[in-house]
């Protein structure tokens, strides 16, 4: 029988999940900083593919870029986001993704007065692969 991650009701959201061998999260997935205060977890982190768990602060935003080999989805879990793509904005609210293919150029960035929570899920991986005008 599988083994299920129990939720803790005492923890906040990134400790809500206990580690297990197998089951990844914030607790114990890699962590780093890019940007003005954004953080970044590399929940899965392959040659191939990636999944990122990504929180934005509001007013930050990424740079605009573009990637030669990846292609990305990216999945607000919560929060509202702005996504310019090729020079148009797109508002993703949470419940919603967008895709972005390679050599399409795009820039997120969070509007509103909360934190936006998202999943970056790349193919092959976009670290290494950004373009900046």
């Amino acid at each position: 029988m599988a083994k299920k991650a129990r939720l803790s009701a005492q923890a906040g959201p990134e400790k809500s999940i206990e580690a297990r061998p197998g089951a990844v999260s914030r607790v114990n997935a890699e962590h780093y900083r890019w940007g003005d205060d954004c953080d970044g977890w590399h929940l899965v982190k392959d040659p191939q593919f990636s999944v990122i768990e990504e929180l934005i602060p509001p007013g930050a935003a990424e740079v605009r870029h573009y990637h030669k080999q990846a292609q990305q989805f990216f999945y607000i879990l919560g929060g509202e986001a702005i996504m310019e793509v090729e020079g148009e904005p797109i508002i993703i609210p949470a419940g919603s993704g967008i895709r972005i293919l390679p050599g399409v150029w795009h820039q997120i960035r969070n509007p509103s007065s909360g934190p936006l929570r998202l999943l970056v899920i790349s193919q092959p991986p976009s670290h290494g692969d950004k373009w900046m005008e």
